[in-house]
């Protein structure tokens, strides 16, 4: 059967999630609507979801609260799409820091939530052309720390496990596959989102902020991602095939 991707929509507004979900699901799509935080958890607990649609502003755990809940647990590979009623910049910014996968703002057109969706969801499924992965996956080392591209977590050199987020994962899958070599926002935009990604190139700079927290890299004196003034980013260190994950 046919896979049918399911969209879990997470608002205290009963318009919005009646009009969201009755509109994505005339455009082929699966939903669920829930109005906050404890009915996404316990809906999350026995349903597995493709996508979510969270709201900023809620009462009680808003939707950045819920999103940085999910980056830690277990559904922290689950894309999110953001919702937020200000056009403001700082709740862009503070939902890609949470982990966000994009962000739309209120109000705006169905059509264009469904495109912005349907793109998170190719981008999530899909590694920039030019990576090579083997199916069996691959351990990648650099520095003190190993890339288990099967599980998609980084290890220390005591195998202590690092959950990334999927945008940091295709980042560092960037990087890893271009060592020392220069790459500009332009680029890492592009093989990171894909040019169907509506993102500012700040961006790309937060994504490299939440990428050295999580390599314990120190943004004064970076050892792994050197910022290049006037044109981006190097990865510094060289990197090893280590081969097959056990």
């Amino acid at each position: 059967m046919e896979h049918v991707d399911h969209i879990l929509i997470v608002d205290d507004d009963r318009e919005i999630r009646e009009l969201v979900g009755n509109y994505l699901k005339k455009n082929g799509l699966r939903t669920t609507v829930v109005a906050d935080g404890r009915q996404m958890r316990a809906f999350l607990e026995s349903t597995p979801v493709d996508l979510i649609v969270l709201d900023i502003m809620m009462p009680g755990d808003d939707g950045l609260m819920l999103c940085r809940e999910l980056r830690a647990g277990k559904h922290k590979a689950t894309p999110v799409l953001m919702l937020t009623a200000r056009n403001d910049e700082t709740d862009r910014i503070i939902g890609l820091e949470m982990g966000a996968d994009d962000y739309l703002v209120k109000p705006f057109a169905a059509r264009e939530l469904l495109a912005r969706i349907n793109a998170v969801l190719r981008r999530t499924r899909m590694l920039p052309p030019n990576l090579v992965v083997t199916e069996s996956g691959r351990l990648l080392g650099f520095g003190r720390w190993r890339l288990d591209t099967s599980a998609r977590h980084l290890l220390d050199d005591d195998g202590t496990m690092v959950a990334l987020s999927g945008a940091e994962y295709r980042l560092l899958r960037v990087f890893l596959d271009h060592p020392q070599r220069v790459l500009n926002r332009d680029q890492l935009l592009n093989l990171t989102q894909g040019r169907d990604a509506d993102l500012f190139d700040r961006s790309i700079d937060l994504l490299v902020s939440r990428l050295r927290q999580r390599l314990l890299d120190d943004a004064r004196e970076p050892a792994y991602i050197k910022t290049v003034r006037s044109e981006g980013y190097v990865f510094s260190l060289p990197v090893e095939v280590l081969g097959a994950p056990s």
